[in-house]
């Protein structure tokens, strides 16, 4: 599985998609991506008409996306195949795969594009991976179940959450070298950067809160409940001007508001059941989750903060890429 695979075993279900201009590629229409985690597909969805436009079959448990800086290529995370797929957006067809160590559960690129960073779930590792070659350029032990990993915007450090250990680890992006260990609050699933890139917020599924982190000193800013601090937070999503947040609930099938001044959730919208992954669009009019129990994307109008659409996908959605 992790040599090149031919497009009659992962090819193209449905319609291809087609791309136009230079530079950093743009689609004729945007594009939400959507992997499903038991379907072993990614679907592929028009955010202008909420139609399904593909779905690609790709390896064993899909679960994290990612997206090259060039707009050209979409990685995922196979978590059964001990690999990273690489997905053609063009062509909506996966091209081949990398060797990414065992159980790789999320992916993100380098700013540059040229490295792949993967948590290993299994064997408690953090691995980068050369997004050309496909050589392993190191694995490092860090917390027990890893899974939210994040790159700093300068491309300096990445950040890896451990679900068992409470704490995220902070590594050198080119050696992956443990710079520090942060204790955070319990079940940490996600690590995400503010859009001003100074700060990384982290959820806790259990302990139901956010810690704050300070990118310069990887320090503790400071921690918040969402809500009761039962509703097992997950995934966030951002407002570009940084003052709101949106967070997944898997276990309360909602979405919190939260208010990133006042640190303070101030509204929540349900959605369907166990909304894990999440993506906003650009100009943060549309809010999408991926709603894992229910096999389906809600569709969220934010400025009245309710459902507007319901979009059927495949077996268990898990993370959710949107490509403008």
């Amino acid at each position: 599985m992790r040599s090149a695979m031919t497009r009659a075993r992962y090819g193209v279900l449905l319609a291809p998609l087609c791309l136009a201009g230079a530079g950093p590629a743009r689609t004729a229409d945007p594009q939400l991506w959507v992997s499903n985690e038991v379907g072993n597909t990614i679907t592929v969805i028009s955010p202008r008409t909420n139609a399904v436009r593909a779905t690609i079959a790709v390896g064993k448990r899909p679960r994290g996306l990612a997206l090259s800086p060039d707009n050209r290529t979409v990685y995922v995370a196979l978590g059964q195949d001990d690999a990273v797929g690489l997905i053609d957006v063009a062509k909506a067809a996966m091209t081949k795969t990398l060797a990414a160590g065992r159980d790789p559960e999320l992916v993100v690129v380098s700013p540059d594009g040229r490295t792949l960073y993967v948590s290993n779930e299994e064997i408690a590792h953090a691995s980068a991976i050369d997004a050309g070659s496909g050589e392993m350029r190191f694995s490092t032990p860090v917390g027990v179940e890893p899974e939210g990993i994040a790159v700093s915007p300068d491309g300096a450090k990445v950040y890896v959450t451990a679900e068992t250990s409470n704490t995220v680890s902070v590594l050198d992006a080119k050696t992956g070298r443990v710079l520090r260990t942060i204790h955070v609050g319990e079940n940490p699933r996600t690590v995400a950067f503010s859009p001003d890139g100074r700060q990384a917020y982290v959820t806790a599924e259990a302990g139901g809160n956010v810690t704050i982190l300070d990118v310069a000193t990887d320090s503790v800013l400071g921690q918040f409940p969402i809500r009761d601090g039962k509703t097992k937070p997950v995934r966030i999503a951002f407002t570009p001007d940084g003052r709101l947040a949106y967070v997944t609930e898997g276990a309360a099938g909602s979405v919190s508001v939260v208010d990133l001044t006042a640190r303070k959730v101030i509204d929540t919208i349900p959605v369907g059941k166990r909304p894990w992954g999440i993506a906003l669009s650009p100009d943060a009019r549309w809010l999408y989750t991926a709603d894992g129990r229910s096999n389906q994307v809600s569709v969220i109008d934010t400025q009245t903060r309710k459902v507007s659409a319901t979009i059927p996908v495949g077996d268990r959605p898990n993370d959710l890429l949107y490509i403008p």
